[in-house]
């Protein structure tokens, strides 16, 4: 792959290429990857070191549902629920403006409905400021499953849903915000 000038291209674990450019960083296409190899990713956001270390050095199984602010810039919400259908869950088919998310499985599988933000034509309501969510009516592009212990990271160019599956669901929520 040829770089622009001013430009760096990283290739990550599963070969995906991120575009990072001294004027302005392009994070695309998702990443989706295994704890055991959470290290790689720590240099794309001061926050994404802190956010795996927090991971490494606490008991996630046992966690309670809610929301802890880690550090400025960067909170977790906990998830504990039953999951949805394919159906259900792209009801809330969303993207942010202001946060990367790191979901990471601590119980399921957990599947996820995806598609890249440019391709989506058909806004569901108006963008929250507030919540950071802008959602859209567009059908995902695809699927892809995470198994406990694997993660996803979403840029705001990666519409998503999430919570589709089985049975009970545990995960954790990573929001980092971007500067």
């Amino acid at each position: 792959m040829r770089t622009r000038k001013n430009t760096h291209n990283i290739k990550t674990a599963n070969n995906f290429y991120i575009i990072i450019s001294k004027t302005k960083t392009k994070l695309y296409p998702m990443i989706v990857d295994s704890l055991h190899n959470a290290a790689k990713y720590y240099s794309l956001h001061p926050n994404f070191q802190k956010a795996f270390e927090y991971v490494n050095q606490t008991d996630i199984a046992n966690l309670e549902a809610g929301t802890i602010e880690i550090n400025e810039g960067l909170k977790l919400i906990v998830i504990h629920g039953d999951g949805s259908t394919r159906e259900e869950s792209i009801k809330g088919f969303e993207c942010h403006d202001k946060n990367i998310d790191i979901q990471i499985s601590i119980q399921g599988p957990e599947t996820f409905a995806w598609k890249p933000r440019e391709k989506c034509v058909s806004p569901n309501g108006d963008y929250s400021d507030e919540r950071d969510v802008r959602f859209f009516h567009d059908k995902p592009d695809m699927f892809f499953e995470l198994q406990e212990k694997q993660f996803a990271v979403l840029f705001p160019e990666d519409v998503h849903a999430a919570m589709i599956g089985e049975g009970f669901l545990k995960k954790l929520v990573f929001k980092v915000r971007i500067s």
